[in-house]
């Protein structure tokens, strides 16, 4: 009642109606859009229990309240609830008929209970509730006059409207055929774009394609070249690791041979590669081409030899004579092959004034 005084003290009953319409129609609103068309359509009882729980406590914010709630049909312009099933349409008109008799009866007591309500709280109130229901009454009045004027200005209104909304209609698919015309101009422009774009793309694709694959051409080559490196390499050292090996059995026979005398296997080997080394010597000498020599000799000569056979007897002395190398490697040469004479006592000879001499 309180909240009734306070909210619809003063209003005519009409307004009260279209306010509690819209708070009805707004709920109802509210509880279509959170189900399914299917789970209105099966389930009624669950849709009338929600738009009554939506609605009464709406109401009861203005000091009205809910008697019942009563749904006569639900359709949609597509006609999608109709398909679902005749047979639930018909039961849902049936049904709806009942509410509506019931509404009906039960919309004619809450009035009146509405109305006797609302006297007694104007009643209540005080002189000023009786002022603002004559107040109210006058502006029934001119809320019917200024009703029916603004029905005249609006039907004249709208006549304008339409023909200036023809006229708009006309200019906008001008309008649209213009765009659509550019648009298609553009969608060429692009298709002809994209085709260029495409075939660039497509020869890119193709260059990075043929550089992937002369890169990988060449790895693979050097691959197999470090792979041919490597094996040669290998096969040289396990060659080089045989003659290695060899050559150290080798060694360790001639030890064996020598009782274990690192100096004797030493001469032993010495003696082996006497013969390479005399070769060696020999072929040092052995082409060496002199074309001329020239030495000044006075002619006189120590021993019966002159300058020039001692300068040719001394360049042959100056590679190492057999014994010598002998000596070197520890050894002595046999008997058998002539033994070293004693050195002559050297006597001082004046020389000569020296005459120059040729030899070719």
């Amino acid at each position: 009642m309180q909240n009734a005084a306070e909210r619809l003290l003063g209003l005519k009953m009409e307004e009260i109606q279209k306010l509690a319409e819209d708070i009805i129609f707004g709920q109802l609103r509210l509880v279509i859009a959170t189900m399914d068309i299917e789970e209105i359509n099966t389930d009624r009882d669950k849709f009338l229990e929600a738009v009554s729980g939506n609605v009464e406590s709406e109401l009861k914010k203005i000091g009205l309240r809910l008697i019942n709630v009563n749904v006569t049909d639900i359709d949609d312009e597509s006609g999608y609830i109709v398909a679902l099933g005749k047979e639930a349409a018909s039961k849902a008109i049936n049904d709806a008929k009942v509410s509506v008799a019931q509404a009906d009866r039960a919309g004619a007591i809450g009035a009146a209970n509405a109305e006797r309500d609302q006297r007694i709280s104007v009643s209540k109130s005080n002189s000023e509730a009786i002022q603002g229901e004559n107040e109210a009454k006058a502006k029934v009045a001119e809320s019917d006059a200024t009703r029916r004027e603004r029905e005249a200005e609006s039907l004249k209104r709208a006549t304008a409207t339409e023909n200036i909304q023809a006229a708009k209609a006309m200019e906008e698919s001008y309008a649209a055929q213009q765009a659509a015309e550019q648009a298609r101009a553009y969608l060429e422009k692009a298709k002809l774009e994209a085709d260029i774009i495409v075939k660039t793309e497509i020869e890119k694709k193709r260059l990075e394609l043929q550089a992937e694959a002369e890169a990988e051409q060449t790895r693979r080559r050097a691959r197999g070249e470090a792979d041919s490196i490597r094996m040669r390499r290998e096969a040289e050292a396990a060659g080089l690791y045989e003659i290695l090996s060899k050559q150290a059995e080798g060694f360790t026979k001639i030890v064996e041979a020598a009782d274990g005398n690192s100096d004797d296997a030493i001469r032993l080997m010495l003696a082996d590669k006497m013969e390479k080394l005399i070769q060696l010597q020999v072929e040092a000498i052995k082409n060496i081409k002199i074309d001329k020599v020239t030495v000044w000799d006075s002619g006189s000569a120590k021993d019966g030899k002159t300058s020039t056979a001692n300068f040719l007897s001394g360049m042959m002395k100056s590679i190492p004579p057999m014994s010598e190398m002998f000596d070197m490697a520890g050894m002595k040469l046999p008997d058998y092959l002539g033994t070293e004479k004693a050195p002559a006592s050297e006597a001082d000879v004046a020389p000569d004034a020296p005459a120059p001499s040729d030899a070719k």
